[in-house]
């Protein structure tokens, strides 16, 4: 049987030292702010700057949160590349680390037909022995995982669920309406504005990058929500999508979580994708931080 994967799991950012390499024993002082507050770990999605990481160094990311969780918490590890075979390559060196499931992104740049996504990502979970879930998030891929098609993968005995980071309701709420009725396929919710209405409706988990900076503020929204003080729960989002509202304004994330981390004192270097702050914005930064944390 598959570990259950619920509650609050955070999107957690990939250090890097001056010189701009991987910091795993930053990235172990991330790990355990997250254990404190009670959350789980994603790590090497988009918060964790997959994008800009290289094989090996998506090996680490993974293999160094395994190591610090230790078993304390659940950790899922994301695997997506633009092709299937490269999928493969990498998700079987995570699947070897321990890791209780795995990612996959929709392939990007290249447009792909509903029946292509299909058969992506059953060769995938015909190819590995971790526990997969899909991964949908059409604005940055291009490529848009529907309804009908992840009812479909839902029969897939190795694919567990899907992470939505679409962005709307309408969008979340059309993957749990799809598979309302298939035991043990899950819908993690993505955009931390969404994350208390996910839970009322039906998500098993939420996967955060706003944890980041507000680790205790977010599992709060998760830990109200399953001690049945659901009006906490909605509260506790309402300062959740103050934060998320103001600090986006400014950069999106990953970036902007990234250089609040920074500004907060947290030692997880620079983005290392072509992002620029002002004096200006780095100011508002600090004043966002002040004002909601």
């Amino acid at each position: 049987m598959n570990k259950k994967i619920e509650g609050v799991l955070t999107a957690i950012v990939t250090p890097f030292d001056g010189d701009g390499a991987v910091n795993p024993p930053a990235l172990r002082q991330q790990v355990n702010r997250q254990l404190d507050a009670g959350n789980g770990i994603f790590c090497g999605g988009t918060n964790g700057e997959f994008f800009v990481l290289n094989e090996r160094e998506k090996v680490t990311v993974a293999e160094t949160c395994v190591d610090e969780v230790a078993g304390r918490a659940s950790v899922v590890a994301h695997i997506g590349e633009i092709s299937t075979r490269e999928t493969i390559r990498l998700g079987k060196q995570i699947a070897k680390l321990g890791v209780d499931a795995v990612s996959v992104i929709t392939p990007w740049f290249v447009p792909l037909k509903q029946d292509e996504l299909i058969a992506h990502y059953t060769d995938v979970a015909d190819a590995l022995s971790v526990p997969i879930f899909l991964y949908n998030i059409p604005a940055r891929t291009g490529n848009t995982l529907e309804p009908q098609t992840v009812r479909t993968l839902a029969s897939h005995p190795n694919i567990i669920g899907i992470k939505d980071s679409a962005g709307s309701y309408e969008s979340l709420s059309n993957f749990l309406d799809a598979v309302k009725d298939i035991d043990g396929f899950d819908v993690l919710n993505g955009p931390d504005s969404l994350i208390h209405q996910g839970f009322v409706d039906g998500c098993s988990a939420c996967i955060s990058g706003l944890a980041n900076v507000a680790p205790g503020e977010i599992n709060a929204i998760w830990s109200r929500f399953k001690a049945g003080d659901v009006a906490g729960s909605h509260q506790a989002q309402e300062s959740v999508t103050g934060l998320r509202t103001e600090l986006y304004k400014v950069a999106f994330s990953p970036a902007a979580v990234k250089k609040a981390l920074q500004l907060m004192g947290h030692d997880v270097g620079n983005s290392r994708y072509a992002v620029h702050f002002s004096t200006t914005q780095l100011e508002q930064i600090k004043q966002i931080v002040h004002r909601w944390l």
